[in-house]
C-alpha cells in the first residue's frame, strides 16, 4: 500500500502539472471507485468546469483543491490510492490499461486517469462549504502528521505509555501518527534499536527519542528517493520509486544486514510481515 512518501510524491508530482487545468469531464469505467457522491454522474457534475488549484496530503489521503470559473470554492477532489491505486498524467491518447478505473479530462489536452488492479481505492468529490472530514470520515480518527508540531516526543511518550501493543503494531495504527504503513515502521525501528515485538510501554527514553528521530528520518529520506516500489506504486508518471534499493531491512529477508552483516530476519505480526535484524534490534 503507498505510505506516505509514497502518497507525498504524487502530491508534490500533481502540485507541480495539474495548477490552472480546468476539468472538462471524464468517464467512470468501475462505479464502485466513486465513494461520494453516490453515483459518477453526479461525481462528474461536481467536479465539471472547476479548475485544480492545489494539492493537499493528509495521512494516506489526497486532497485536490477545486476553483470554480468565477473564483469561488469549488470543493475537494479525494483520493485515496489503498493498496494498488495509480493517479497518472497522460496524454488522452495513451491506450487505456485494462484496470483503469476513472478518466478525467483537463484543458490543454491533458489526462489524470486513475488506475487501480485491486479496486480497494476511491474518489470523493466534497462540494463547495462542506468540510472534507464530513465526507471522507476516515480523516477524522487519524493522529497527527509526523512532521507536524503535534508529533512530538512528549506526545509519542504519552500515548506509547498507556498502550501494551507491541511497538510494530502501535506505529501502524492511524490514530497514533497519521501515513506509517509496514515499510517506514519496519525502517524507524531499525535505526532506533527496536525489535518490532518490543511492547510499547517498555520503550525507554533514549529508545523513544531515537524512534521519534528515526521516523522522520526514513520518511524524509524516501520523499527523497520518490518513495518505495515493491509492486504496484507508481508516481504520475509511472515512475518507479528508488527507495526499496536502500531499504535497512523491509522486504530483505535472509539478505546480510547493511551494518552488521547478520542475515535479516522476518515474522508474523498480526498478519503482517515484520522484518529486523537480531543483532542491531535487541
Amino acid at each position: 500500500m503507498p505510505e506516505l512518501p509514497e502518497v507525498e510524491t504524487v502530491r508534490r508530482g500533481l502540485e507541480r502539472v495539474t495548477p490552472g487545468h480546468r476539468l472538462e469531464g471524464g468517464q467512470v469505467l468501475l462505479a464502485r471507485a466513486i465513494a461520494y457522491p453516490d453515483n459518477e454522474a453526479a461525481f462528474l457534475a461536481g467536479i465539471t468546469g472547476s479548475s485544480l488549484s492545489a494539492w493537499h496530503r493528509r495521512g494516506k489521503y489526497l486532497l485536490g483543491q477545486l476553483t470554480q470559473s468565477d473564483g469561488s470554492p469549488g470543493g475537494y477532489l479525494g483520493v485515496h490510492l489503498r493498496m494498488t491505486g495509480q493517479l497518472l498524467w497522460l496524454d488522452p491518447k495513451t491506450p487505456v490499461q485494462p484496470h483503469c478505473r476513472v478518466r478525467l479530462w483537463l484543458s490543454d489536452n491533458h489526462e489524470l486517469r486513475y488506475v487501480d488492479q485491486r479496486t480497494f481505492g476511491r474518489l470523493w468529490w466534497v462540494p463547495p462549504g462542506v468540510a472534507p472530514t464530513s465526507i471522507m470520515t476516515g480523516l477524522q480518527t487519524l493522529g497527527p502528521e509526523p512532521f507536524d508540531e503535534g508529533f512530538s516526543l512528549d506526545y509519542l511518550r504519552q500515548r506509547l505509555s498507556r498502550s501494551r501493543r507491541p511497538i510494530k503494531n502501535a506505529l501502524l495504527d492511524q490514530r497514533l501518527v497519521a501515513g506509517i504503513g509496514n515499510i517506514y515502521a519496519d525502517e524507524a525501528l531499525f535505526l532506533s534499536g527496536l525489535r518490532p515485538l518490543t511492547l510499547s510501554d517498555r520503550v525507554g527514553s533514549k529508545q523513544l527519542q531515537r524512534l521519534h528521530s528515526a521516523i522522520r528520518e526514513v520518511l524524509i529520506t524516501s520523499i527523497e528517493s520518490g518513495g518505495t516500489t515493491f509492486s504496484d506504486y507508481r508516481d504520475i508518471y509511472g515512475i518507479n520509486g528508488n527507495y526499496g534499493g536502500v531499504a535497512w531491512v523491509y522486504d530483505r529477508e535472509g539478505q546480510p544486514c547493511r551494518r552488521c552483516d547478520t542475515p535479516i530476519c522476518r515474522l508474523k505480526l498480526a498478519g503482517r510481515s515484520a522484518h529486523y535484524c537480531p543483532q542491531c534490534q535487541c
